[in-house]
């Protein structure tokens, strides 16, 4: 028996991703991306993943929660509100993760930097960009690395046969595993970037996570307009490198998206930071274009400043700003403000630990996480909701709220049939205390087993 496709039973859209898809067919996004991704397309050949489809894979990774591109390729599959989102009806079959991945690696970065900033300008477009006050953090990102695979940068020997060689120099001609241990536990600085390396993927970085855990890593850079919330800025670079070394590529990322959405405006004015971002140099340097700083200062001691006080002046000028009430206040603002994308990208967002190796393509894909998130604002402020679960969770809500009205009501209609009692207040004391003793024969009684 045949049936048509057309006339199979289907499930309603979700509302959520309904609403989105409006805005980005409102402002032709699939134009837009069709004509930026139009030299990477051949034209003859097995057809490829449309860019407006690929960048919607993306997007649904970010608001899935789904970590991998094999992850993202099975939940298109799985659910029909996801196939309308992507404009897919059966029996068309979603693409799988190979065609995802080469899509990836096929579209350049500079044109996933312009999807962010197209999505940054509805942003701007709502009012929801000011670009003058600006917070910069940065978290690590688990490698998908290995650090039992590092080897040796100018030999290219693995970490076991390097121990085996100072074995066997120590005197030891077949060392064993203890062996090769307690020679490792004595050695100093044997986690060193300067002599280990990945062979698969060299930007990874050996650090020390959050967790206290030494891993491979890399190392993710936000810039955040504090009066909005909205990244302006998403940068990946070496684990290993301070903030105050990465704070300079962020802050002129985030510079030249404020620019780029807001020409009118006056610019990155201010930026806040917390103590890794405090250093003599990184001062002087931001009061040398016009920027002011609010960054916490470590305790130092005392100190000499009589060969700089050039940085002398631009530490105290920083110290005063942040000990004023503006500058108590952009430092509340800087942990709420900057530790919520950290949450709905990496946490709930499934960025914690990548799958892709490399910062080209690690940035690849956050940029378009960064910019589901700023689109996830853009919601909130039309629908009330940044993300799918968000409006499932108002839904319940919204179920409890009207089923405890419909009991209150219920309440006061049939309110006047119960005719009113006087109780007095020796009645109330004897009441009480009878059930308190009620209640701790109870408690007795469980606590001796009877």
């Amino acid at each position: 028996m045949w049936v048509a496709t057309q006339d199979l039973p289907r499930s309603a859209a979700h509302p959520f991703y309904t609403r989105l898809n409006q805005i980005l067919d409102e402002h032709d996004f699939d134009e837009y991306v069709e004509g930026l991704c139009q030299r990477f397309y051949a034209d003859d050949g097995r057809p490829g993943l449309p860019p407006g489809r690929y960048f919607r894979l993306l997007l649904i990774g970010y608001f899935e929660g789904l970590d991998a591109e094999r992850a993202i390729a099975w939940r298109a599959a799985d659910s029909f509100a996801l196939r309308a989102f992507l404009g897919l009806v059966l029996p068309d079959a979603p693409p799988g993760h190979s065609t995802i991945s080469r899509t990836r690696r096929l579209i350049d970065l500079e044109t996933h930097e312009a999807v962010f900033t197209w999505m940054l300008q509805r942003l701007a477009d709502a009012g929801l960009v000011n670009g003058k006050t600006v917070g910069i953090d940065a978290t690590t990102l688990e490698a998908n690395a290995a650090l039992r695979s590092i080897v040796r940068r100018e030999t290219g020997e693995s970490y076991q046969d390097f121990l085996t060689k100072l074995a066997q120099a120590s005197g030891i001609e077949t060392p064993t595993r203890a062996d090769l241990a307690r020679i490792d536990r004595k050695r100093k600085k044997k986690g060193s970037n300067d002599d280990w390396t990945h062979p698969h993927d060299p930007d990874a970085k050996i650090t020390k996570m959050k967790d206290g855990r030494t891993h491979l890593a890399h190392k993710a850079e936000h810039a955040v307009d504090l009066e909005t919330g909205a990244i302006v800025g998403v940068t990946v670079q070496d684990a290993d490198d301070g903030d105050s070394t990465t704070s300079v590529e962020t802050l002129i990322e985030a510079a030249e998206q404020v620019e780029a959405v807001r020409p009118d405006g006056e610019g990155i004015e201010e930026v806040v930071g917390d103590k890794g971002y405090h250093s003599n140099q990184s001062l002087v340097d931001l009061e040398a274009v016009g920027v002011r700083s609010y960054i916490s200062e470590p305790d130092r001691g005392r100190r000499n400043w009589k060969k700089n006080p050039k940085a002398r002046d631009a530490v105290y000028r920083n110290r005063r700003r942040i000990r004023g009430p503006r500058g108590l206040r952009l430092l509340r603002l800087r942990g709420e403000r900057l530790e919520r994308p950290f949450a709905h990208l990496y946490e709930t967002g499934g960025m914690r630990r990548v799958h892709l190796r490399g910062h080209t393509n690690i940035r690849k894909r956050l940029l378009i996480h960064a910019g589901g998130f700023n689109l996830g604002l853009l919601m909130r402020q039309l629908i009330g909701v940044g993300t799918p679960r968000g409006l499932q969770g108002r839904l319940i809500a919204a179920m409890t709220t009207l089923f405890a009205l419909t009991g209150l009501l219920w309440a006061l209609v049939t309110g006047h049939r119960r005719l009113p009692q006087r109780v007095s207040c020796a009645m109330r004391r004897s009441t009480a205390k009878s059930a308190i003793a009620h209640i701790g024969m109870r408690e007795m009684a469980f606590t001796t087993g009877c």
